[in-house]
């Protein structure tokens, strides 16, 4: 069938029947400027379609229609891979009709290749199509840069939809097939991309964010990580990027040169590949309008899909080579498991993305975090919620020092006679219960809402009520 063009939802559904095909799924890629989501799913609650399978790569606080769909049990299962905001929050207090589930971008990718997603329509939001149905995220008037959450979604489901503002008569190198594309919608808008941008994605200024930094700089250093041809990947939070400033620093006092970055991009990956400390940028993901920009203008800054990201199955996986990540902790135990999904007061506020896809396959993985949060030690007995799993983790950086696990026993030997501070993390542990006094630990609920899914497909952890 060729790609038919269609300029409103109404249209489309006099073409294809919702009432039948109710495994859905979306992407995220314009995050809070995201306007199809919501745009679609009115419809839907409109026409009170029952029984939904909704399959979105993250959830985020302006989807509010999921939770309009929620409460008037539209819903039965969600399967996602991050979400925060009203939706998590109600989640978190009353659960679904069905299952939460949880997955890791490289098991979402994994999971519709593999038909255990199996997704009926895929509404995809395009911001550059042609009228064959090629695609490009970074181009159009809210271009959002690399597609690459949508691709398996634009290969697998039943019904491929994309929904563009900008159609054009020729998309070169398209991230999207427009082979794969049964219809074009026209709409007015998709979104603002400025909505991507969050406040996250500035490199830290508070001293203790800086002093974690600087420690997780001196760390990867210490160990021989920063050198000719080594790869790296850091989180779009604050001190993970000081700490990317602080690594660009010793590149440049040792003429040293990456051979890739990889992840989520920001500006401050973009400007140490124009200043060529690094080769590539392999990115699944802009976090910012000066990475959207960047694909577009360099040649080695280079879109993928989730699967060639971190699908462990797919030959191409890029994260296999990867030589050092840097991760954030809402909790870590003493096992080393590292909580990114709830709260201590088991309210949802996050999830995996590729928290544990990275961490899995990393040569050296690093947690950075404050010792100390709001008053509460980030190191408990047992996090409230596994997101990754401690095997997987191989040290904690805070601004009070450093814990290695135990069963990297070669990171120890090498850092025996290191200047920095390093401690069990039992010992930092009790570094903050000098401050904070042991906190008492929070009884779980009883009633299961959701569970966490390891990219293997094993069930790493359950979900309770708040």
């Amino acid at each position: 069938m060729s790609t038919k063009i269609l300029y409103n939802l109404e249209s489309l559904y006099e073409e294809i029947d919702i009432f039948e095909h109710k495994n859905i799924s979306f992407h995220h890629h314009l995050r809070n400027g995201d306007f199809v989501l919501n745009m679609v799913l009115k419809k839907y609650l409109e026409m009170d379609v029952k029984e939904l399978n909704l399959f979105p790569s993250s959830i985020f606080p302006t989807y509010t229609t999921i939770l309009d769909l929620i409460k008037n049990d539209q819903i039965n299962n969600i399967t996602t891979n991050y979400l925060n905001g009203p939706v998590a929050e109600y989640i978190s207090k009353n659960g679904l009709i069905g299952k939460l589930k949880m997955q890791t971008h490289g098991g979402r990718a994994r999971s519709i290749i593999e038909g255990n997603n199996n997704i009926d329509i895929a509404y995809i939001a395009a911001p550059y199509v042609d009228k064959l149905g090629n695609a490009v995220g970074y181009k159009g008037k809210n271009a959002c840069g690399s597609l690459g959450y949508a691709i398996a979604d634009s290969k697998y489901a039943k019904i491929k939809i994309l929904i563009t503002d900008t159609l054009v008569e020729e998309v070169d190198n398209p991230e999207i097939d427009g082979a794969n594309i049964d219809y074009i919608i026209v709409v007015d808008s998709i979104g603002d991309s400025n909505g991507i941008v969050s406040g996250t994605t500035q490199v830290t200024k508070n001293p203790v964010g800086v002093k974690i930094a600087r420690y997780t700089s001196e760390l990867i250093n210490e160990l021989g990580y920063i050198k000719n041809g080594f790869s790296f990947q850091s989180g779009a939070g604050g001190v993970s990027l000081k700490a990317t400033e602080y690594i660009g620093e010793i590149m440049r006092k040792n003429n040293v040169i990456a051979s890739f970055f990889s992840g989520g991009i920001t500006k401050y990956h973009v400007d140490m590949l124009e200043e060529g400390l690094v080769e590539k940028l392999y990115d699944v993901q802009c976090f910012d309008l000066d990475a959207v920009r960047s694909i577009s203008k360099n040649k080695n800054h280079i879109p993928i899909s989730a699967s060639i990201y971190a699908n462990p199955n797919d030959e191409k996986m890029v994260i296999k080579d990867l030589d050092c990540v840097i991760l954030g902790a809402a909790e870590i135990d003493y096992d080393f498991n590292v909580n990114v999904t709830s709260s201590s007061h088991q309210m949802l506020m996050g999830g995996s993305g590729g928290h544990s896809d990275t961490a899995t396959e990393a040569k050296l993985t690093i947690i950075v975090s404050p010792l100390i949060k709001a008053r509460i030690p980030v190191i408990k007995d047992r996090v409230m919620t596994i997101t990754t799993l401690g095997k997987n983790v191989d040290c904690l950086v805070t601004e009070r020092g450093i814990a290695i696990n135990e069963n990297r026993k070669d990171l120890i030997e090498k850092l025996k006679n290191s200047k920095l501070k390093i401690y069990t993390i039992k010992e930092l542990a009790n570094i903050a219960h000098n401050y904070t006094g042991i906190p008492k630990q929070l009884k779980k609920e009883s009633k299961i809402i959701g569970m966490v899914e390891d990219r293997t497909y094993d069930i790493i952890d359950y979900i309770y009520k708040a």
